[in-house]
């Protein structure tokens, strides 16, 4: 016997897309939520100490229910299937895309131009500093411009990072704390970050957001129901009128036993790779490509970014046992300079211990131990390295894709979504010139401290990654508009990831949030505010 359940806003998946999109509707409107999670409950709060002493001591990891078996489709993916999704062990930084990411097109004369400005998302820009708990530092107006200071002062710089600071200033860069959701100060029942260098995979104190923080009140406060294991395989739409009527699930430990869960407005946060595949399963006659997808964008345009990283041995007195994960920031490098080729990325600095371990052996292979050992660290450690890592905005392609492979199933029997990434033709043709260029100023950023590069890597995939359900200006630009509304479905909205036009040069986190945040106050319009 199938299963009926009945709401007003059906969200799918759990991460930190569908939290903001959950907490918003819930705090401003009159609307029963319900929320549908493929994967199961992470560890409570209270546990974490616990866990991240295993991960220390052990290796166990932190996180044991993050995925789905059977659902691992390789490279870059939404695989952390559980309440909370990525977000639960990510790294907490949350730098907003620039201006000139939003008119590449317009400006540059490559790529497309987002349907929003910069403008437009900046007030879901704050929203979402605010909800998540940021910790920043103003930059530069003119490159790094915003209407209200952060929810809170930035984390302070370490020894190390104060020292680096005076680097690359010597550099002619301008560097500033990088922005962060954590705390640096008490807020909202959290405690202030005590700087124990285990953001990730875990953060003990709750310091970082992690979407967790958001589910917990709402579900406390019976503000939505949350379904766990449940896997939503089609999304159902009414042949006359073009309005999703249903999402069709299964709960993973009864898989003869269909759920229909039926709302008045769907909407689909299942992150980048689960977003676009559950739109291309929900086909039928009428939709033989799949829902929202008349103008075959769907999956098309996956996006995201790649970076090229260097450590550099410097003159200087740096403890090499910090190296904190909070790093510096520069966007200078993010205005593509009139006249030039299209290279854009932004530069950040850590500090690091590389090269200034404790070892066993000498260059020359000789065993070192007791005096001879602390001798030759001593000696190494009378200089310092710097990490530094860019970036690079990468312009993808319309064959940069997620499709259907019906050669492999997921354990439900549905086709596994595939995964190719393509740049475009400029990136493709500039990415050689474009990593010269980053290496060249990793170069100076030597020479300026009177210190050499010890090595550098490029990394070859495309990270952050990021589209598969874009939005545009029309059907033929984009299968959702500037709210994440689908142009074929008036009562559909994909939020988050997915509806990004480009990758930007910077971590997505914040900007997926913000358009999540406006697609919420879209969503809204429909039902009655709350009193």
């Amino acid at each position: 016997m199938r299963r009926v359940i009945e709401s007003d806003i059906c969200i799918i998946g759990s991460g930190i897309s569908a939290a903001m999109v959950a907490a918003k509707l819930a705090d401003e409107r009159q609307a029963s939520v319900v929320v549908i999670e493929a994967g199961e409950e992470q560890p409570p709060m209270q546990e974490w100490g616990a866990n991240r002493d295993r991960w220390i001591s052990y290796g166990s990891t932190p996180w044991p229910r993050d995925h789905i078996d059977g659902t691992d489709v390789g490279g870059i993916q939404s695989r952390s299937m559980c309440v909370g999704g990525l977000a639960m062990h990510w790294g907490g930084v949350t730098p907003r895309f620039s201006p000139e990411d939003f008119k590449t097109k317009s400006l540059c004369g490559v790529g497309h131009d987002w349907p929003i400005s910069y403008e437009d998302l900046e007030p879901h820009y704050y929203e979402a500093e605010v909800r998540l708990g940021v910790s920043g530092e103003q930059g530069p107006r003119d490159i790094d411009p915003r209407s209200r200071p952060f929810p809170m002062p930035p984390l302070p710089l370490t020894y190390n990072l104060g020292v680096l600071k005076q680097w690359t200033d010597a550099a002619d860069i301008a560097t500033w704390s990088q922005p962060s959701a954590k705390t640096s100060q008490p807020y909202h029942g959290r405690g202030a970050c005590c700087r124990n260098d285990t953001c990730f995979p875990i953060c003990p104190v709750g310091a970082k957001y992690s979407p967790d923080q958001t589910w917990t009140p709402l579900r406390t406060q019976r503000k939505v129901t949350l379904h766990t294991k449940t896997v939503v395989r089609r999304l159902v739409v009414d042949d006359a009128s073009g309005r999703i009527v249903a999402a069709t699930a299964v709960h993973r430990d009864r898989m003869g036993q269909e759920i229909e869960f039926r709302a008045k407005t769907f909407v689909v946060a299942a992150g980048y790779t689960w977003s676009a595949h559950l739109l291309l399963l929900s086909r039928s006659a009428k939709f033989p490509d799949g829902v929202a997808n008349r103008g075959g964008l769907v999956g098309k345009y996956l996006t995201g970014h790649r970076n090229v990283q260097a450590f550099i041995d410097l003159p200087l007195e740096l403890y090499p046992g910090i190296n904190e994960q909070h790093s510096l920031l520069t966007k200078q490098f993010m205005r593509k300079p009139a006249g030039e080729k299209y290279v854009r990325h932004d530069l950040r600095v850590w500090e690091s211990a590389v090269g200034r371990e404790p070892r066993l052996k000498d260059d020359a292979g000789r065993l070192l131990l007791g005096d001879a050992l602390f001798t030759d660290w001593r000696t190494r450690t009378a200089r310092g390295t710097a990490r530094v890592r860019s970036y690079y905005d990468v312009i993808p392609a319309h064959e940069s894709e997620l499709t259907l492979d019906a050669s492999r199933k997921a354990p439900w029997g549905d086709p596994l979504p595939k995964l190719a990434f393509r740049d475009d033709p400029v990136s493709r043709d500039l990415r050689g010139y474009t990593e010269d260029s980053i290496r060249a100023l990793f170069e100076r950023m030597a020479k300026a401290g009177n210190g050499r590069i010890m090595r550098s890597n490029v990394d070859n995939f495309q990270d952050h990654p990021a589209g598969g359900c874009r939005m545009g200006t029309n059907a033929a630009t984009g299968v959702v508009d500037s709210h994440g509304r689908a142009w074929d479905h008036e009562n559909l909205f994909v939020v988050g990831a997915p509806t990004s036009v480009s990758g930007s040069c910077a971590n997505g986190t914040l900007t997926f949030c913000a358009l999540s945040l406006r697609a919420a106050e879209e969503i809204g319009k429909t039902f009655p505010k709350r009193a």
